[in-house]
């Protein structure tokens, strides 16, 4: 059931889905041979908490215990695998599983992701790390599945990881041709067969209960004939597999609704088939994934091995790649994606605050409230038709605004927080907003203002800040009253507003107070000054006598034709090395007649011809300051045009003396504006260098690991079939130099010819594809988006120790806060004891914490304990668990990735979280928490590497609070502390 798509998860509930629980619970207790599975939690919770009566829970708990209802999966949705981050594909599992061990005391151990288009080798892991047994995908590329289907190996023991290998694999599933869905083709009817209760109808479900496109009921005349279907389609299948087991999956999208009419024909069907065994040579029964998988165990194969090659991209058939949804609704990818990390941002705020601050003012329930909202709203825009950009507009709508009102919620709550451990008076207002530019500091000009800047990472960090002021005369103070190094130049989206650059340094897991004054004859902050340069024409530019400008930091020196205004090199100092580098952007044309040919979609990129330049005229302006360079580039279709259509902004920083300036000296920042597009265009950036790459591209998996992509030679589709996700970075080599991007949303990225990447950063399209305008599927997408790309240029080892940390800092910026206080501030000394940066966290720089919250779950960490608090009823009493802490802490290379920091680290927990307080126990879980990992056990596969079947134990566990991080693990901890 999707969680979105084309219908909000209302319009869903009300149609459909709410009565499929309502239904499949009544037919399951009427037959002990019934069965069922559930996946997405979403639909699930909204049943349970608003619909379901006492009796109905009473029977969800009994068929629980019968295995007669299962859940799979068990997260708030399925998610995306191509544009989804691995933080946010745990949160939402988290979420699900959260909720399902609190109610239930149910640990879900199989997978069921069928519906994702393509598959990640993130997924596998996440998955072994949850404690699943198996696993089961569905959308793979067409000729692939036919090859693995001819020779039977849709089966196998896939190693996800690299790094953690046989630790960590799992046993995947591959679904066969007919995917998920029953086949509904029947030879003796002009109608679907098998799909007795039709199909659901919106918005309101038909009174007489009667639904379009009902099958032929079983009678006496045509059972037969149903029977000799159903096995001749399972026999067909049973070919393509090792074993006799042949799992036949009943349903598809949007099923089940009226759950008796189904039921009672399939029924009559599969007694019909078991009494006539003999003459079919089949038994059939109702089952599982979990009684499948069962099956398949116990046959106890020698399973293939797959390594850590992922199913991306996915095509259906020659000409249709599944490629453009990486870049689809590129807007909502990056709200997305800040809501993600202001979440991240908030739970380790609050945590800090219940744990040293238990007697504060805030509530901690309603509190909890606040970030439970952005929780559930993140959990569910990880759908496969929703982060993906493949909705429709009014589910778009619906995602943005549980995301905004999810991020509201949490900025609010960050601000109390912060104005609460400050005990500011009450005349002192925080006003919280996230790195966007697009405030100005409220309030008059003549109160002091203050910048509150939290860091929500465990490194200490240097960076800069942007703050939208109202005129240039400005000096910026830190809490001990020292002058703060700042640049004040005129924006770049208003005339009549100024960006002040704020230099911060700040420790890990702390905020600092910065205030900003008018000026009033003492230090001002750098005034950035604009030096406007000719447009050019560049069609008819002399290539001949170049003239080049420099832009030069301690790190790099960036070299602009001035007879294009388009960039020409970078030369990476420390080295002297120099690559040409010249950044253009393209469109590709894409065809919406279907009379006239393929069609570019939500889902699928396909281009008519090679993308084609837009612009023959370009100006630039560069705004130079003591502290930034900032080159501004605007690109016009024609010479006389009045507007552009696209812009660069590229910003080099210079890091004064005594600061440690190492990521931020090696970092390029790009923002680009693209839009609005015309209709049925697709919009790149194209890095030209000449690096010689052969044509490979390396594009991260859901920020995790990273994936090699040789670009393919097809028959068709070449171009669209050699675009891949990029979800935080990509790069392209040589022997010596490499150069990295990185994204704070996900894009598609090729590498169309040698030392060329380009990135997919906006679509607009509209096509006659009935099916498109029947549900609003065509993407008419005329906004404006402005992403953001860092550039990191080195040799590898330079870009191996930079671009791990980089990308994360570009995910997590700092949180910027607003303030007036009117009346004195506080002394210095007392403002610092106040603070949180006394006691900062701080983390190894090839580790990263992953997780700081508290999920407020009321379940027991003892299962035997839970299980009975289950039973008696005990589970639904009581208050939010504020004492329990989710810790995570992740390894960010690849065994042999590097020589220091691929190595193993140890970690004290004490020490590491001592600035927290005194922590008294440490428990190891699994990555959802629902397990001990000392008593989780998975099923053990045969492969020729391990020839004997068993159960796969998790990792050594700590001692004394220490534990040892291998290369890629990601270590999952309940953490209580004393006092709690």
């Amino acid at each position: 059931m999707d969680v979105g798509w084309v219908y909000t998860v209302q319009e869903s509930m009300h149609a459909y889905a709410a009565n499929v629980y309502t239904s499949v619970v009544e037919e399951l207790m009427k037959g002990k041979q019934r069965r069922f599975i559930a996946v997405e939690q979403e639909f699930f919770r909204l049943w349970w908490d608003a619909v379901a009566t006492d009796t109905q829970k009473q029977q969800v708990h009994q068929l629980l215990q019968e295995g007669r209802f299962e859940f799979v999966i068990g997260g708030q949705v399925m998610h995306d695998e191509a544009v989804t981050l691995i933080d946010d594909q745990i949160l939402q599992l988290t979420e699900g599983h959260g909720f399902l061990y609190e109610t239930f005391g149910n640990r879900p151990r199989f997978s069921w992701h069928v519906d994702p288009f393509g598959a990640s080798a993130t997924t596998p892991t996440l998955f072994a790390l949850a404690g699943f047994n198996a696993h089961l995908i569905s959308r793979i590329d067409y000729d692939l599945k036919a090859d693995m289907q001819k020779n039977k190996k849709l089966q196998f023991v896939w190693q996800g990881s690299p790094s953690l290998s046989e630790t960590q694999e799992i046993f995947t599933h591959v679904m066969d041709q007919y995917s998920y869905c029953t086949p509904s083709q029947i030879p003796f009817s002009n109608r679907s067969g098998f799909y007795w209760n039709g199909i659901a109808a919106f918005p309101d479900p038909p009174k007489d209960g009667v639904y379009p496109n009902m099958s032929l009921p079983v009678t006496d005349t045509n059972i037969r004939l149903y029977a000799q279907t159903m096995v001749a389609n399972i026999k067909e299948r049973a070919a393509w597999f090792r074993t006799s087991d042949v799992l036949w999956p009943w349903g598809c999208d949007k099923q089940f609704f009226n759950a008796s009419v189904q039921y009672s024909n399939m029924d009559l069907l599969l007694d019909y088939i078991n009494k006539h065994s003999d003459e079919f040579g089949v038994t059939v029964q109702y089952a599982t994934v979990g009684d499948y998988f069962q099956a398949v165990y116990s046959r106890n194969l020698t399973w293939e091995i797959r390594d850590s090659q992922d199913f991306l991209p996915y095509s259906t058939e020659p000409f249709q790649a599944w490629t453009g949804f990486y870049t689809s609704r590129s807007t909502l990818k990056g709200i997305a994606r800040r809501a993600s990390s202001l979440l991240y941002a908030g739970e380790s705020v609050f945590t800090q605050y219940v744990q040293k601050h238990p007697a504060g003012s805030i509530c901690k329930h309603e509190a909890l409230k606040q970030l439970q909202s952005l929780r559930w709203a993140v959990s569910e825009v990880q759908h496969h038709d929703g982060i993906t950009g493949t909705e429709s507009p009014k589910v778009k709508d619906m995602y943005m605004n549980n995301l905004m009102y999810g991020m509201f919620n949490v900025k609010k709550l960050m601000a109390s927080i912060i104005f609460d451990m400050h005990n500011a008076k009450k005349n002192g207002e925080v006003y919280s907003y996230v790195y966007n530019k697009d405030s100005e500091i409220p309030g008059a000009t003549d109160v002091d203002q203050y910048v509150v800047v939290y860091n929500p990472l465990a490194w200490n960090i240097t960076t800069f800040v942007t703050v939208s002021v109202s005129h240039l005369a400005m000096s910026v103070y830190d809490e001990l009253g020292h002058s703060v190094p700042a640049q004040v130049q005129r924006s770049t989206e208003s005339s009549s507003t100024y960006d002040l650059y704020i230099l911060v340094e700040i420790s890990g897991l702390s905020y600092r107070k910065y205030n900003v004054k008018p000026l009033n004859g003492k230090q001002s902050v750098f005034i950035g000054k604009s030096v406007k340069y000719k447009r050019k024409d560049v069609t008819r530019a002399d290539r001949q006598s170049r003239q080049l400008l420099p832009v030069v930091n301690n790190c790099y020196q960036v070299l602009f034709d001035q007879n294009t205004n388009l960039m020409h090199s970078i030369t990476e100092r420390d080295t002297n090395q120099t690559v040409q580098l010249t950044q253009e952007f393209l469109e590709y044309h894409v065809n919406g007649d279907t009379m006239k040919g393929l069609i570019s979609d939500n889902y699928l990129f396909s281009p008519n011809a090679s993308a084609v330049p837009v612009s023959k005229a370009v100006g630039l302006e560069v705004v130079s300051g003591n502290l930034m360079t900032e080159i501004r580039q605007y690109f016009y279709s024609n010479f006389t045009a009045r507007d552009y259509i696209y812009a660069v902004y590229t910003r080099m920083y210079t890091v004064p003396e005594g600061y440690d300036g190492k990521l931020l000296c090696h970092r390029i920042e790009q923002e680009y504006s693209v839009g609005p597009l015309e209709l049925n265009r697709e919009a790149i950036l194209r890095t030209s260098t000449n690096l010689n790459t052969k044509q490979l591209l390396y594009t991260d998996s859901n920020g995790y690991q990273i994936q090699k992509r040789p670009f393919k030679a097809y028959v068709n589709n070449t171009v669209a079939r050699n675009y891949y996700p990029m979800v935080q970075t990509a790069y392209i080599e040589d022997d010596a130099t490499r150069l990295v991007l990185l994204a704070e949303r996900a894009h598609g990225v090729s590498s169309q010819a040698n030392g060329q990447v380009e990135m997919m950063l906006h679509r607009r399209l509209w096509n006659n594809l009935q099916w498109d305008l029947n549900y609003n599927l065509t993407l008419n997408d005329s906004s404006v988006v402005r992403p953001v790309i860092w550039l990191i240029l080195g040799s590898k080892p330079l870009t191996n120790v930079l671009y791990h940390t980089s990308g994360l800092a570009l995910e997590h910026r700092p949180v910027v806060m607003f303030g007036a206080l009117s009346d004195k501030p506080k002394l210095p000394r007392q403002l610092q004891q106040n603070s949180v940066y006394s006691s900062p966290v701080t983390i190894p720089p090839n580790l990263h914490l992953q997780t700081l919250s508290i999920p407020g779950w009321r379940y027991s960490s003892d299962h035997a304990e839970q299980i009975h608090h289950v039973r008696v009823g005990k589970q639904k009493q009581g208050d939010a668990d504020f004492s329990r802490v989710l810790l995570r802490i992740r390894h960010l290379y690849e065994a042999g990735e590097d020589p220091v920091l691929s190595q193993p680290v140890m970690v004290n927990l004490k020490s590491l979280l001592k600035g927290l307080g005194s922590v008294i126990t440490a428990e190891e879980r699994s990555l959802t928490g629902i397990w001990n990992i000392n008593t989780l056990k998975r099923w053990k596969w045969k492969t020729p590497q391990y020839p004997s079947k068993g159960f796969s134990n998790s990792t050594e566990t700590s001692e004394n609070y220490i534990v040892t991080v291998h290369p890629m693990e990601i270590r999952t901890f309940f953490v209580y502390f004393q006092g709690q």
